[in-house]
């Protein structure tokens, strides 16, 4: 398969580079990471590069997946912040959702005028998700949500969270489970930061104390939530879809610039940090050929994802392991909170989150290599 860029995609390649030398901002003091991403994101979205490949009529451009893989590629050649972490939050939407759910969301969704998180892991149920037991109880016309989640990713600044909540039989498994979208500032919610290792709180837990749902804001039908978590969660694993493909090459491309002459004279340094380029390459040529597939087959994601997630967690590891040995003392000098002692810390979660390695590897085994269990 030839991954080049055609003469179409070669000229966006082109603009958007340029777009970046000129556009690209800086984190202010004291501004949290949360809301310096939120800003890049509507600056991102004014220049027209957020939405690449969502439909036209609910504010994307309608373009082939392979453009959201240049766009990773070169926000991360540019040293730029991370794409915006959307490519995954509305995607149920736009297989599960009502059209005015679309209308309605997902604009403000691409824009960046509205942030959202995702409520689906709870303290009995993160790798084993099956378990949750927040409960849903229909009351007239809306739902009464009561339960809680935890590790939400930046819950204390967003506007809405898809959750997933048990309508069914306690117990019930895949049964049972429903998705809904939740306003964040419905009375009966609150929002407690979790302070991580890295000191810093972009996870949160989340309550809910009979939270009025109206059943309007309902994803699919009562009890289809299971396949609907499972497409997001399948989406949340792809390298592009949450804008990981250009922290990784960003984070490479900081990394060579503190190395300086290093990389070129002395040996140990240049293979070390050529392992990591190649490791970089096989993830974005994987992430490549896989867009390229759903385009010519409109194919949904599914196990195949772990794939992805797997690919992400190495190079992920290996890049701030590598970071780490050869920065040496300065890594723990620095002024500051010392960012790259800090994301180093930061990826050794990356084996957990999002499912965790063994699942991915049970997940390939059983659903993509048809093994038995």
């Amino acid at each position: 398969m030839d991954f080049s860029d055609n003469e179409e995609l070669a000229q966006f390649r082109s603009g958007l580079r340029s777009w970046l030398r000129e556009h690209v901002i800086e984190r202010e003091e004291d501004e949290s990471p949360a809301l310096f991403l939120k800003r890049w994101h509507q600056v991102l979205f004014q220049g027209g590069w957020v939405g690449l490949s969502w439909p036209e009529e609910y504010g994307g451009r309608g373009l082939s997946n392979a453009y959201d893989v240049v766009l990773n590629e070169e926000i991360g050649a540019s040293g730029a912040p991370d794409a915006p972490r959307i490519g995954y939050m509305g995607r149920a939407f736009l297989q599960w959702g009502t059209e005015e759910q679309r209308k309605r969301f997902l604009p403000r969704l691409l824009s960046g005028e509205d942030y959202w998180c995702q409520g689906f892991s709870e303290p009995g149920a993160g790798s084993d998700l099956a378990n949750l037991s927040t409960r849903a109880v229909k009351d007239g016309s809306s739902y009464r949500i009561s339960g809680q989640k935890v590790w939400t990713s930046f819950a204390e600044y967003a506007d809405y969270a898809i959750l997933l909540a048990r309508t069914g039989e306690p117990g019930g498994r895949h049964k049972g489970v429903s998705a809904f979208v939740v306003s964040m500032d419905s009375p009966g919610i609150e929002v407690r930061p979790i302070i991580a290792a890295t000191g810093e709180s972009e996870f949160c837990e989340m309550f809910f104390d009979g939270v009025e749902v109206a059943e309007e804001n309902r994803i699919g039908v009562e009890g289809d939530g299971w396949p609907i978590a499972m497409m997001t969660v399948a989406y949340e694993r792809g390298a592009a879809d949450v804008g990981y493909l250009s922290k990784f090459g960003a984070a490479l491309r900081e990394l060579r610039g503190l190395l300086g002459d290093r990389v070129h004279q002395d040996a140990s340094t240049r293979r070390r940090v050529a392992d990591l380029e190649v490791r970089y390459r096989i993830l974005s040529q994987h992430v490549r050929r896989r867009l390229t597939e759903r385009d010519s087959g409109d194919v949904l994601p599914g196990p195949e994802m772990s794939v992805d997630k797997l690919l992400m967690t190495d190079v992920d590891q290996a890049l701030h392991r590598t970071a780490v040995d050869l920065l040496g003392a300065s890594v723990l000098l620095e002024p500051g909170d010392a960012p790259w002692l800090q994301r180093y810390v930061y990826a050794r979660a990356a084996s957990i989150y999002g499912g965790a390695e063994q699942i991915q590897l049970n997940i390939i085994a059983q659903r993509v290599l048809g093994m038995p269990r």
